[in-house]
């Protein structure tokens, strides 16, 4: 079983399919632990900030379940190598934090034939399904393409319920054992609809579409492409404080920082060592920014480069945006913030 993403929708999954005995997992991440993922990643604790997410899921999932046997791919998931995962296992778990991604996934499990256990958490609701069944629709039957940049809330502004993933997530793996088991009525068909504030779930009937452009009469989807999109619902930028990143540069952890406001703004005041790259700039810089190295994002509140780490996420670059900015860094004391300046 493939699990792309083990963040806060993949955490849960896993922990609850090795608990079920199942035989092999394969995690596929190429982020690494910070300090904000703990509150909703539950597989994770403060031992592991600063690892890479698959090796400590590894770590965790062999103390718990030293059976099973997981396989780890510290790369993004991309359309160099996803035919590749996903046809090497019986079934997809999809935990992207990424429009992008999320795609490609569905896309891939359509081509393969594999299905695809869909979860997504937004705010205080949450969506489960079965995608690419045989005989059921895929997720561009839900969504044939991305809405339109600036329609859907960013991923800081929106936020989601810290539990909510657990719940989103387990029920992902509740699917998936349904499906391989063949036992009961998995989500195939049928979108279910978690509402955390209200306690509320609904099953939303959910028909192939037979225009599909993926899974339908005449595809017009017949290879794989990484869809230029900045942010799913619910997806979560990672934060990086302050704090963490003075003591970063103390320790002399390798990152790449970046300062993503205008020229005039950076002429003000300034963090030693960044690189200024624009926000309308940061698509353009994609191809230039490394793959196996953490970039850290800063504008002045903290807005500009949670957008702009969302588009770096989106291109498999392992970016995070500085909580609160740099009118946040300028606040710590002079003693842990040194390297700030006109």
């Amino acid at each position: 079983m493939l699990l792309v993403g083990v963040g806060g929708l993949g955490s849960p999954a896993a922990i609850g399919l090795a608990a079920a005995g199942v035989g092999s997992l394969v995690l596929v991440d190429f982020d690494r632990v910070d300090e904000s993922n703990l509150q909703r990643q539950l597989i994770f604790d403060t031992a592991d900030v600063g690892h890479l997410k698959v090796e400590a899921a590894r770590a965790r999932l062999a103390q718990r379940a030293p059976g099973v046997h997981v396989e780890t791919v510290s790369e993004p998931f991309s359309a160099d190598n996803a035919m590749r995962l996903v046809t090497s296992v019986d079934l997809v778990i999809d935990g992207a934090d990424n429009f992008a991604t999320r795609y490609l996934v569905n896309d891939a499990c359509v081509m393969a034939g594999r299905p695809n256990v869909f979860g997504s958490v937004s705010r205080f609701d949450g969506q489960v399904a079965v995608f690419s069944a045989p005989g059921g629709p895929c997720y561009r039957c839900l969504h044939p393409e991305p809405p339109p940049d600036g329609l859907i809330q960013n991923c800081a502004e929106a936020g989601v319920l810290g539990v909510l993933p657990g719940v989103i997530g387990a029920l992902q793996a509740v699917e998936a054992v349904k499906v391989l088991g063949g036992l009961g009525e998995p989500l195939i068909g049928r979108l279910l609809v978690y509402d955390a504030l209200r306690m509320r779930v609904r099953d939303i009937r959910l028909p192939r579409d037979p225009e599909c452009p993926v899974c339908g009469a005449a595809p017009t989807i017949r290879s794989l492409t990484t869809t230029a999109v900045v942010c799913a619902p619910g997806d979560q930028v990672p934060e990086m404080a302050p704090a963490v990143l003075a003591d970063w540069r103390r320790r002399a952890i390798p990152h790449v920082l970046i300062d993503v406001r205008e020229p005039s703004e950076q002429a003000l005041s300034t963090i030693d060592g960044a690189v200024l790259i624009p926000l309308g700039q940061i698509v353009d810089a994609r191809s230039r920014l490394p793959t196996d190295t953490p970039v850290v994002l800063y504008c002045r509140t903290g807005a500009r480069s949670a957008r702009a780490a969302a588009i770096l996420r989106a291109a498999g670059i392992d970016a995070r945006s500085l909580g609160g900015g740099i009118e946040a860094w300028q606040a710590l004391p002079a003693a842990m913030a040194p390297g700030t300046g006109p």
